[in-house]
């Protein structure tokens, strides 16, 4: 929300500051001031996913494992057991199911976004900063 305010309030300073210098400053501290709050809302964020990933209660912390073995089990079945089941049915001589129709770009956005934090994690613990 705040970067949206910074194009038109960047503009006011136009209408009502004549010095340069100080146009320039006063745009530049409200650009720092946008990246702090973007900082902060990341941070508390942070926070957030640890004290979840604490958690031993099963829908606090197991929502993720959940999430990632569904991404998975759907592409092992759009992947590997749809065609083979076809290929199996075909060769038996029987006619072929036709299978639900995969949205894969959602699927995708969902598994690789998991799998990129599963990459800083394990960066994570190869530079020992975890446990």
């Amino acid at each position: 929300m705040i970067q949206a305010l910074i194009g038109p309030v960047t503009g006011l300073l136009d209408k009502f500051i004549e010095d340069k210098d100080q146009k320039a400053k006063l745009a530049h501290d409200l650009a720092t001031m946008a990246e702090r709050h973007a900082q902060e809302l990341a941070k508390g964020q942070l926070e957030i996913n640890k004290a979840e990933a604490q958690s031993r209660n099963i829908f606090i912390a197991g929502w993720r494992p959940f999430v990632g073995w569904t991404c998975g089990l759907a592409l092992f079945a759009h992947f590997l057991l749809f065609p083979t089941a076809d290929v199996v049915t075909a060769y038996l001589g029987y006619e072929t199911v036709q299978y639900p129709a995969f949205d894969m770009d959602t699927l995708m956005t969902v598994l690789l976004g998991m799998l990129g934090l599963g990459g800083m994690r394990s960066f994570e613990k190869m530079k020992g900063i975890t446990k």
